[in-house]
């Protein structure tokens, strides 16, 4: 199995400078491609302090220039937000940059904040992800784009550098409703999962999405990548009490930046499955329930915890590859630094002797 670490950047409640986060964050990746990682990854996201990548192919290539071995992960592009055109140079320049070490996650967004401030109607979202995301997969294979959609009209024109490998097998996109998994079905990629509802939820559609994916394009699909909010202690009286504080903190800043408990919530075209979580979160007494509900989909405990959680996550959601969060919510840099170097010392080697859940159960 393959372990990578993400970094997202997170200020909440602005309580340093966005000057130390990335001092603080920036030391952490740095730390990924030594410590044995197989990869480091990033987020995008805008205009508040939940977190401040607002351009994750930038990151990387950053990166790009920093290591010599470490795959490189977008965890996502949001499609809606680019002009997809840019997006395949960019995405092929880093893969040039890295001599092939580019993985290509892809997302819609789901933020009224950020759709409000790139003036792009969150109806729209979903008919844009397609047309964007079936140019962009096309056209990094072909070496050049072209597109005549609803949204999206693109003449023909050369990707240059031109992509000099091939994105199959390396090519995701983040799902969390039922309907975006057939969507990724359909085109023919990966499921990068970042943990919002019950793993039993999760492996259901799943099911779906790989029945989906074998009809419209045979054989199997990939297994998917898992990320999870992860803090490992070798006291799991701390570990607990470090996860409640920071995964729960992680938490709270996510309801405020998607607005989760907002009447909008869920409303827009292509979001309704959100609408029955916005309800919940609604409720009377739902703040702590909904805390208690999030770690328990996160990593966290002694190493033995960490380990048998990212196994249970494994054969869950066939995945061979997980991706641990490791600095959050405000979390002092000595409690990042010291929970990550214990992970990779006594968790990731063992994840690493394990076998892809697809190929344990051939």
């Amino acid at each position: 199995m393959k372990v990578g670490g993400a970094i997202i950047f997170q200020n909440p409640l602005n309580q340093m400078s966005d000057r130390e986060v990335y001092q603080h964050d920036l030391k952490i990746g740095d730390m990924y491609e030594p410590l044995g990682f197989d990869s480091i990854w990033s987020v995008e996201h805008h205009f508040d302090d939940y977190t401040m990548c607002p351009d994750v192919l930038q990151f990387l290539s950053y990166y790009a220039g920093r290591t010599k071995t470490i795959e490189l992960g977008s965890m996502v592009v949001v499609l809606p937000w680019h002009d997809p055109i840019r997006v395949a140079e960019q995405v092929s320049v880093i893969d040039h940059q890295s001599n092939g070490r580019m993985l290509l996650g892809f997302g819609r967004g789901l933020a009224r904040i950020e759709y409000d401030g790139f003036r792009v109607n969150m109806g729209e979202s979903r008919e844009r992800f397609i047309e964007y995301a079936e140019m962009i997969i096309e056209g990094l294979e072909k070496g050049y784009c072209e597109y005549d959609g609803k949204y999206l009209k693109q003449p023909r024109v050369d990707i240059r550098p031109k992509p000099f490998k091939s994105f199959k097998g390396r090519t995701y996109a983040a799902a969390v409703s039922p309907e975006s998994s057939r969507i990724m079905a359909k085109l023919g990629i990966g499921i990068l999962i970042i943990p919002q509802k019950p793993w039993e939820a999760v492996a259901q559609e799943l099911g779906e999405y790989r029945q989906i994916y074998k009809q419209v394009n045979g054989g199997e699909p990939l297994p998917t990548i898992a990320a999870g909010w992860t803090f490992c202690d070798k006291n799991v009286d701390r570990a607990r009490e470090m996860a409640v504080k920071y995964i729960g903190g992680y938490w709270q800043t996510a309801l405020r930046h998607y607005e989760m408990a907002a009447d909008h919530f869920g409303k827009a075209k292509g979001y309704e499955y959100y609408e029955t979580m916005a309800k919940n979160l609604a409720a009377p007494g739902s703040k702590d329930a909904s805390i208690e509900y999030f770690l328990g989909l996160q990593v966290w405990g002694t190493p033995e915890m960490c380990f048998n959680k990212i196994d249970e996550i494994r054969k869950r959601v066939n995945a061979n590859h997980f991706t641990g969060v490791f600095s959050y919510a405000g979390m002092p840099w000595e409690d990042a630094e010291k929970s990550l170097t214990l992970f990779a010392k006594e968790v990731m080697p063992e994840l690493k002797k394990l076998n892809g859940a697809q190929a344990e159960a051939a």
